[in-house]
C-alpha cells in the first residue's frame, strides 16, 4: 500500500489529531526512512536497507525554523505545537539535545506561547542526552503498543536489542513527566495474527502503566496506508473503553484518536 515521506525539514503546520495545529521537524533523511523501529504500521513506510544516517545539519534545522516561525508569525498564524515528528526516529540524531535547546530558545523568542513536543519510540533514552533533552519539551511523548517482547517485535520490528523491562524502568525515571502514546491494530502479517487489544495484551500492558504513572495517556490507531497491507482499525467505540477503562482503574488522562 502507497506511504508517504516528509520531503522537508520544516512541514506544516498540519492539522494533528492529537497536537492541534502542528508544525513539524523532521530530523531525518527526505527520501528514506531511518528508525531504530521498523513497525510494520509505520506511514512512512519500511526502513531503506542500507541507507545511510544522513541527518539534517543543527544549523540548517534552526535557521528553516526561524524563518517559519518569522513567516507564521506575520501572518498571524502560529502553531500550537511544534513536533520532532518525520521520517522515522528523531532521538537518533547526533545532536538532538542542542537541536532541542535551540528549538527551545527559538520557541521562547517567536512564539511564547507554543509548545514543543516529541513523538519518540522511546528506544533511545538510555542515552543521558537523549533523556535530558525530552526532560525539556513541554510534551515527550513515548511508545509503547505492548508489554509482551513477541508483540513488541511483531508490531515495531526493533532494530536492535529490545527488552521491554528495560525500557519500563528507564520510563520510571521520568517520574510521571512524560505521555505514552499506544497504537491498537489488528490484522495479520507474514502469516501471525496481530491484535494488542486482547484481554491479555491490555491487563499487562495496564500493569506496565501502572507502574510508570504517566501523566497522560495517548490512544490511536492507523489512520493512513501501512506497510503491511492486511492491518484493519480499531473502532472508536473499542478505543473510547479501553480509555475510560484506565481512566477509572488507574486515573491516568487520557486522549483518543480514531
Amino acid at each position: 500500500m502507497a506511504t508517504f515521506l516528509f520531503d522537508k525539514i520544516i512541514f506544516g503546520p498540519i492539522k494533528s489529531r492529537r497536537l492541534g495545529s502542528s508544525l513539524g521537524i523532521n530530523l531525518l533523511p527526505n527520501d528514506s526512512k531511518l528508525c531504530s523501529f521498523d513497525c510494520i504500521y509505520c506511514e512512512c513506510g519500511w526502513n531503506t536497507p542500507g541507507a545511510r544516517k544522513v541527518f539534517h545539519p543543527r544549523e540548517e534545522v534552526k535557521a528553516r525554523l526561524r524563518e517559519k516561525l518569522e513567516e507564521l508569525g506575520s501572518q498571524n498564524s502560529l502553531p500550537d505545537v511544534i513536533t520532532f515528528a518525520g521520517n522515522g526516529e528523531p532521538t537518533m540524531h547526533p545532536e538532538f539535545d542542542g537541536i532541542i535547546d535551540d528549538t527551545i530558545a527559538l520557541r521562547d523568542t517567536l512564539s511564547p506561547k507554543t509548545k514543543i513536543a516529541v513523538l519518540s519510540n522511546a528506544t533511545l533514552i538510555g542515552r543521558e542526552k537523549v533523556f535530558n533533552a525530552l526532560k525539556k519539551v513541554d510534551q515527550n511523548i513515548l511508545k509503547l503498543d505492548s508489554a509482551f517482547e513477541e508483540t513488541v517485535r511483531l508490531l515495531n520490528n526493533p532494530q536492535g536489542e529490545y527488552s521491554t523491562a528495560v525500557l519500563v524502568e528507564r520510563l520510571k525515571k521520568f517520574e510521571g513527566n512524560l505521555t505514552i502514546q499506544t497504537l491498537f491494530v489488528r490484522g495479520s502479517y507474514n502469516g501471525q495474527t496481530v491484535d494488542n487489544t486482547t484481554p491479555a495484551e491490555l491487563d499487562a500492558w495496564m500493569k506496565l502503566l501502572a507502574e510508570i504513572k504517566p501523566k497522560e495517556l495517548m490512544v490511536y490507531t492507523i489512520a493512513r496506508d501501512t506497510p503491511a497491507p492486511d492491518l484493519v482499525k480499531v473502532p472508536e467505540k473499542e478505543l473510547r473503553a479501553i480509555a475510560e477503562t484506565v481512566k477509572q482503574t488507574l486515573g491516568i488522562p487520557v486522549q483518543v484518536s480514531a
